[in-house]
């Protein structure tokens, strides 16, 4: 069995690679091509061409590499139905994966197309899934509240639970000091926007905080510029790449200042306390603002339905703002009481203690390309 994959970002490229490493346990002649990044490649999946190339995100991002990316997705569908595969299956990044897919199934309507990651119709752009629904057939969703949505569009849907509740935890082990988390994200134009802003607040955090420690985990494609714009912060971070120093990280910090997006999850499944920040373009910003549909982009009060997380997004993204909400966390109180439960609700209604996320998604795939 042939299967093509195409991740644009590295939450996508986890999501890939658990999929493909439980796709090979289920059906042991399974092969993969497509787009995806180094946790994916391990599994066994050549890709097309990097793809941090892919990780752009917002009207004003994208415009710049409009022509690259286009000539990038017609690359990939030229690829796919060269290939022949049982099926499609796109993960995340729907600017990139949703055109692709479109272009395969004009010409192999026939050829079964499953997208990985429901769009948010909950949160924004409601008509998006009904959009979506001309060219993907089966929809593989992280959050429980998903599935009715995508049916209602005109696609089968499953939950198959969110990979973070099946992650690995390191150990908490006692601290001689508190141990910030400063997240500024996976994309260059995240990074660059959010440093200056965490630097600012460790400044008002180190008044109380003396002795505090930072640590940084992030990813190869933006390493180089998170070590330019943090050299010059008030507490040097420890700047992280390895697997499980990020672990003990994430395991014993007092608190984390993150950017908007899936780390809150992984952070909510260690029991860290947590404040997000966002910037990006106002443009984007505004456009989305007037579309949204929802008062929160933080999936933990979301799936919690509670409102426990503090952010800080657009105008208000200022180390003002945000120094109070985080010394206030970094001590024992009600309000760090109350986002830890919520944060342990999270899990839980995330598929915490049931079968692998990876292996439910890919159970859910092979029963799409089951005969009748």
């Amino acid at each position: 069995m042939k299967l093509t994959l195409i991740a644009g970002e590295p939450s996508g490229d986890r999501l890939g690679a658990a999929l493909m490493a439980a796709l090979k346990t289920l059906v042991p002649q399974v092969s993969f091509h497509g787009v995806g990044g180094p946790l994916m490649q391990a599994e066994g999946l050549t890709s097309l061409f990097p793809m941090e190339e892919l990780s752009v995100m917002g009207i004003a991002e994208i415009l710049p590499k409009y022509r690259h990316l286009k000539r990038r997705i017609a690359e990939t569908a030229a690829a796919t139905l060269a290939e022949n595969p049982a099926a499609l299956i796109t993960i995340d990044s729907p600017d990139f994966c949703l055109r692709v897919a479109k272009i395969v199934k004009s010409a192999r309507p026939d050829l079964k197309t499953i997208h990985y990651v429901a769009p948010s119709v909950w949160a924004w752009r409601p008509g998006r899934a009904a959009k979506m629904a001309r060219h993907i057939d089966h929809v593989l969703a992280l959050l429980p509240f998903e599935p009715p949505l995508m049916q209602a569009a005109g696609m089968t849907c499953d939950f198959v639970g969110h990979p973070v509740v099946a992650e690995p935890l390191a150990a908490k082990t006692p601290q001689s000091s508190p141990l910030i988390l400063a997240l500024p994200g996976s994309r260059r134009a995240e990074v660059t926007r959010l440093a200056p802003v965490i630097g600012e607040t460790l400044a008002h955090i180190k008044l109380l905080h003396p002795d505090a420690r930072v640590a940084l985990p992030t990813l190869r494609g933006v390493a180089d510029l998170v070590r330019d714009l943090s050299k010059d912060w008030p507490i040097p971070p420890d700047i992280i790449q390895n697997p499980a120093e990020k672990r003990a990280a994430f395991a014993n910090a007092s608190v984390a200042l993150a950017a908007s997006g899936t780390v809150s999850l992984e952070l909510a499944a260690n029991g860290c306390p947590m404040v997000i920040a966002y910037k990006m373009n106002p443009l984007t910003l505004w456009l989305m603002r007037r579309a949204a549909l929802i008062d929160t982009v933080t999936l933990v009060n979301l799936v919690s339905e509670t409102r426990h997380v503090p952010e800080f997004l657009g105008a208000d993204c200022r180390a003002e703002l945000i120094a109070p909400a985080l010394l206030g966390l970094m001590q024992p109180g009600p309000e760090r009481s109350a986002q830890q439960a919520a944060m342990s609700l999270t899990m839980d209604r995330l598929g915490r203690g049931g079968e692998a996320p990876g292996l439910r998604a890919a159970r859910s795939v092979l029963s799409q390309l089951a005969p009748g």
